[in-house]
């Protein structure tokens, strides 16, 4: 692990010999300055125009601590678009951070293969009653015994307000002040290394949220009108004066894994992020971490595409990942949603013809739709072929931050459907080949909602309001207009405090069983699937249909032993199984393993036999 050192970019402020080093691309302005607070005193320092639109200054009268401001035009005052941290949120000033000033204690950390994940992904707001990266560390133990490899903090960049899904941020480099100081994350993180738990980041890299967003007035070539996105004029990846635009986000990325020591990144939505160079953002990013990584430590590169374009995901002749290790796989939470709750609406209509096809195919071959038209879509076709990929290029998941918050009242799946069906689903995630991920409290049948919260100022409050339920008008289980109106208000604080997990619940009996089921099955995925999957690939791998609710898929391992399932997802049992000649793992069902020839409704087999089908 790298030593104690900041991550230096060409932008933001920086600590120095003799002051501070503050820097701005800022290409439409005429002039800038920095304004220093210094408790009522004001200090404005001019910045000097330098090439290609910079304007850059180094003064003494700044010092860590320091909060600042840039002037443009010797008008609006903004914070940094690179601050380190925001104090008082995204409208209030800049502090200058020592970067430098943590004393790492993880120089041994090296990180995990991937072939050692289980995520668990959580949101810092609500994952204790404290709701910031301190309440996270005192959980750090338990997720351990549970047998968790990584945690995956949901976007901690700065976003308005009091609470946020962390997906409307404004300053990518800033930790959000709700959460804690910058040192408090490296704490976490420090804390997870000790225990031999990586942290994985999600970001977000098409677009910025609808507040604190200063970029307009002074740069506002950092947008294009080449494209259109849902948040308007898209991030400049690929028209003119793009260049500047590309290196923010490669930076961010180097910062968080440099600065932070963070062994992942997750990017979100990049379906959304137009790009029509070569390379594309995604690609020249991927190698710009690979190059800056080049043994030192295990880091992973995810992504989250709708467009299901296996060629992020492809592996050299040695079976490491080009560019991406992974992607979150909907395909396979869609297709096993469809079969444990019946619902076939809104994206969901793409899996309601033969469900167990498409997750026998998700299972043997990682996506569902790999080039096949998408109902959902108005018939384009969606996907890439994908059959060649180690199953460990997919994420797999039974919930997720947005399967659970994107319904209209944030149900998790404990909520949708029978505590057998949930079992037979878990069985066959948290053992198949592909990196499981829980959403936090899934492991204990938590049935709390996941609503969308957000808390932006009151300009916004009517236009997010009835924009959510704009969302949902189109369903008709909300024609009613009293159905509407019952739609929680993302932003009223109630939506969020039903959130906030209950930590008391999970020692209720109720929850006993969850937590335990979860506990013997990440035991079984590390002593026995986990030491046989590095360079896996997929040729060796296939699945069949047994009838309409039932299937059986198998792997062949690294090791060459034979890692086979079977499935049955429906309300009647399947004869004429034999399983006398295979060595069973782990059954939802049978007391008695060596006298089995039938699968009872919604009920799975896993078998791992040493060599070739016996």
């Amino acid at each position: 692990m790298s030593d104690n050192a900041s991550y230096h970019m060409p932008f933001g402020a920086e600590l120095q010999d003799g002051g501070v080093r503050f820097r701005l691309w800022a290409p439409a302005a005429r002039s800038v300055d920095v304004c220093l607070n210094h408790g009522a005193q004001e200090i404005i320092v001019p910045m000097n125009a330098v090439a290609d639109g910079w304007f850059e200054v180094t003064t003494a009268s700044a010092r860590s601590g320091t909060c600042y401001r840039f002037r443009i035009n010797g008008d609006n005052r903004i914070p940094d678009p690179a601050s380190r941290f925001q104090p008082e949120d995204v409208h209030g000033p800049s502090e200058v951070i020592d970067s430098a000033s943590w004393n790492w204690q993880d120089a041994y950390w090296k990180g995990r293969s991937w072939e050692e994940t289980v995520i668990y992904e959580l949101h810092v707001g609500s994952f204790t009653s404290e709701g910031n990266f301190a309440g996270v560390l005192e959980k750090l133990d338990y997720l351990v015994d549970l047998g968790i490899t990584a945690i995956e903090l949901m976007p901690v960049a700065d976003f308005p307000g009091k609470r946020n899904w962390g997906y409307d941020g404004t300053y990518l480099f800033a930790p959000d002040s709700r959460y804690g100081r910058p040192d408090d994350l490296k704490a976490l993180i420090d804390a997870a290394h000790a225990r031999s738990l990586m942290v994985f980041l999600d970001v977000v890299y098409n677009h910025f949220g609808p507040e604190g967003n200063y970029l307009h007035q002074y740069a506002p070539q950092f947008f294009t009108e080449k494209h259109s996105t849902p948040w308007g004029a898209a991030i400049n990846f690929d028209d003119e004066y793009s260049h500047w635009v590309r290196q923010f986000y490669i930076h961010n990325a180097l910062y968080w894994l440099k600065e932070y020591h963070v062994d992942g990144l997750r990017l979100d939505a990049v379906h959304a992020i137009m790009d029509d160079s070569q390379p594309d953002i995604l690609t020249e990013l991927s190698h710009r971490v690979r190059s800056a990584f080049p043994n030192e430590r295990h880091i992973h590169l995810i992504l989250e595409n709708d467009h299901n374009a296996a060629h992020y995901l492809a592996r050299d002749a040695a079976h490491k990942p080009r560019a991406y290790v992974a992607q979150w796989n909907d395909d396979i939470h869609h297709a096993l949603h469809v079969l444990l709750t019946g619902e076939t609406g809104g994206y969901y209509m793409d899996y309601a013809q033969n469900p167990v096809s498409k997750l026998g195919r998700c299972l043997a071959e990682g996506f569902a739709y790999q080039g096949e038209s998408s109902l959902y879509r108005d018939g384009e076709p969606r996907g890439e072929t994908s059959r060649h990929l180690p199953p460990t290029a997919f994420v797999s998941f039974l919930q997720n931050h947005d399967q659970v918050g994107n319904r209209a009242f944030g149900e998790r799946i404990q909520s949708l459907a029978s505590p057998t069906r949930i079992h037979a689903a878990v069985a066959l995630l948290l053992l198949a080949p592909s990196p499981p991920l829980l959403f936090m409290g899934e492991e204990w049948g938590c049935c709390q909602p996941f609503p969308f919260f957000c808390d932006f100022g009151p300009d916004l409050v009517s236009a997010v309001v009835n924009g959510r339920r704009e969302e949902f008008a189109r369903f008709p289980e909300f024609s009613d207009p009293d159905a509407l109106a019952r739609i929680p208000s993302p932003m009223d604080e109630n939506t969020f405090r039903q959130a906030v997990l209950n930590w008391t619940d999970c020692d209720r009996p109720e929850h006993a069983f969850w937590l335990r089921l979860y506990r013997e099955l990440l035991a079984l995925r590390h002593r026995e699937i986990m030491p046989r999957l590095r360079g896996m690939t997929r040729q060796s791998a296939g699945f069949s249909q047994l009838n309409a609710h039932a299937l059986s898929a198998y792997w062949l391992l690294a090791d060459d032993a034979r890692l086979s399932v079977y499935a049955n997802l429906g309300d009647d049992a399947y004869g004429g199984c034999d399983f006398l000649s295979k060595i069973i793992l782990y059954t939802t069902h049978h007391s008695d393993r060596n006298h089995i020839d039938i699968l009872p409704p919604w009920s799975v087999i896993w078998c791992l036999n040493e060599g070739p089908e016996p």
